[in-house]
């Protein structure tokens, strides 16, 4: 089955992405989704998975269980009422 491709119409952004690529030594479309990721991140305000666990360890210590982190957050939806 073939891959998805992206189609840009725009000269500066294939000019862009060809030169990339070159120079990090990648492919076009690795350029592309890590172009968009950041962009994603920057735009949306998603804290990046790094950060995430830096902040996890600065405030939790190093050994951290993620599984009671969320239980002790969690809380009973009572449904809707009849």
């Amino acid at each position: 089955m073939a891959e998805p491709q992206l189609s840009v119409r725009s000269a500066k952004a294939r000019d862009l992405a060809h030169r990339l690529a070159r120079r990090e030594r990648r492919s076009i479309a690795e350029i592309v989704e890590r172009a968009l990721e950041a962009y994603e991140i920057r735009e949306t305000g998603r804290e990046p998975a790094s950060s995430f666990y830096a902040r996890l360890s600065r405030d939790y210590g190093t050994d951290i269980d993620l599984d009671t982190v969320i239980r002790k957050a969690r809380r009973i939806n009572p449904g809707p009422k009849l």
